[in-house]
């Protein structure tokens, strides 16, 4: 008698609970658009924020409900993002490509290295160290840790120790602006092409002593950029990128090449009186 009372009492509270979860299910259960799978299935899946948002899937669920458009998603293909419009009947919509740029051309050839650094390979490691070895306190230390922390491949070391950002792969995700310990790179709208090549604060020719490409504040930049283009902040040249910088006329008489013009196809180019640069060997002083 006690174990079938023991197994009614059982069966009975087992088919509560069941009852209460049936209930629950239905009176807490939210829908969800069966499209953002879909959505979410057409998208790269790089999970990489440049659209603004935390992964692909939130993206996906913002495009599901209208609340943005497919063009936002810069990393895609024009025909991922053409397909994406198409299934969900919006306009394509348009977003332009961030990627990610460096401050600095002071490769080995044109800034001098007057200490070996031995130790942690990681340019955070190094700059705990006299800052890194490096003559120029803001130069880049060219041991890559952008580059390996870079999981899209848009960054190699070139052959002066300087990180090359491919624009093509660069997802605009902001490691390299995180883990750059002198705050070499930013993200920066694709059209951002008139661009100042260095973080030197220092005023003066002195500066070239310890890389020959550094800034010196001359203010020749400013001085010829139409509309009050280019002010000069702490000895350094600042684009005022809101106004039209569509124009290669601030890096004419630059005489070091610290503010470049950025192009597609040939790439950083300089003005006609940047002093040419022809040295491939490193810089060294101090030690053997």
């Amino acid at each position: 008698m006690t174990i079938a009372i023991a197994l009614i009492a059982l069966g009975s509270l087992t088919l509560l609970l069941a009852v209460m979860l049936i209930v629950a299910n239905k009176k807490l259960y939210v829908y969800e658009d069966p499209r953002i799978d879909q959505v979410e299935d057409m998208l790269p899946h790089a999970n990489c924020g440049a659209c603004g948002y935390p992964g692909c899937r939130p993206f996906a669920e913002a495009l599901v409900t209208g609340k943005a458009l497919p063009g936002k998603c810069t990393v895609s293909s024009d025909e991922g993002r053409m397909k994406i419009a198409n299934f969900l009947g919006v306009a394509l919509g348009a977003e332009e490509k961030i990627v990610a740029r460096l401050a600095c051309g002071g490769g080995v050839n044109v800034a001098i290295t007057r200490a070996k650094y031995q130790g942690i390979q990681s340019c955070q490691a190094a700059s705990l160290v006299s800052g890194g070895g490096k003559g120029c306190f803001w130069g880049c230390l060219g041991i890559g840790d952008c580059e390996a922390v870079c999981d899209f491949d848009a960054i190699t070391m070139n052959e002066f120790g300087l990180p090359v950002v491919d624009v093509a792969k660069c997802t605009a995700c902001g490691d390299c602006v995180e883990v750059c310990p002198k705050d070499l790179f930013s993200l920066q709208p694709i059209s951002h092409r008139l661009w100042v090549n260095c973080k030197n604060l220092e005023m003066g020719d002195d500066i070239l002593e310890e890389c020959q490409v550094a800034c010196t504040a001359c203010g020749k930049c400013a001085m010829d950029a139409p509309g009050n283009l280019i002010s000069m902040i702490n000895n350094l040249p600042v684009v005022d990128y809101s106004k039209n910088h569509n124009t290669q006329a601030p890096i004419q008489r630059c005489p070091t090449g610290a503010i470049v013009w950025l192009d597609d196809k040939k790439g950083i180019v300089k003005g006609p009186e940047a002093k040419k640069i022809v040295r491939k060997g490193q810089r060294m002083e101090g030690f053997s």
